[in-house]
């Protein structure tokens, strides 16, 4: 079974964002689903030397982000809410979000995301609401068929 280079596409997109070399993020996306991953390092820490809640919420967003724009092929989505729940500190291993699309109408996505740590516990979880943008796919950076 061939894969569909949209999702190709989104994962080059992801990685050419120029925030992504700070956190040099892994990415696999699927049809309604994306994984990433990030290894954690003291450069993400807060002051208690555990990984920054921002993190997280990066993790989350991208992961249910990228899950909905695999079901968007002609324009980029864009995030209008996202909801976080931190539920343990991780300071050291990979980190792991999986995001899922749950809901789609004609006007938006919802996405649901958790974040795993290197041990598979659930560390952190999310949902957002996506919608598409104006910006069609083709002008975006890094998206190339």
């Amino acid at each position: 079974m061939t894969r569909d280079p949209h999702f190709q596409a989104l994962e080059n997109m992801y990685l050419n964002a120029p925030i992504n070399a700070f956190y040099e993020p892994r990415i696999e996306v699927s049809d309604a689903e994306a994984r990433v991953e990030i290894e954690v390092s003291e450069k993400l820490f807060h002051s208690a030397e555990a990984v920054h809640g921002s993190v997280y919420f990066k993790m989350l967003d991208d992961a249910a982000f990228f899950a909905a724009s695999a079901l968007e092929k002609e324009v980029f989505v864009l995030t209008t809410s996202f909801t976080t729940y931190l539920t343990r500190p991780v300071s050291s291993g990979l980190l792991r979000s999986v995001g899922r699309v749950v809901n789609q109408n004609k006007s938006q996505l919802i996405a649901e995301a958790v974040v795993y740590d290197a041990q598979g516990n659930e560390v952190g979880r999310g949902s957002g609401i996506f919608v598409r943008g104006r910006v069609p796919l083709r002008e975006v950076p890094g998206y190339t068929l």
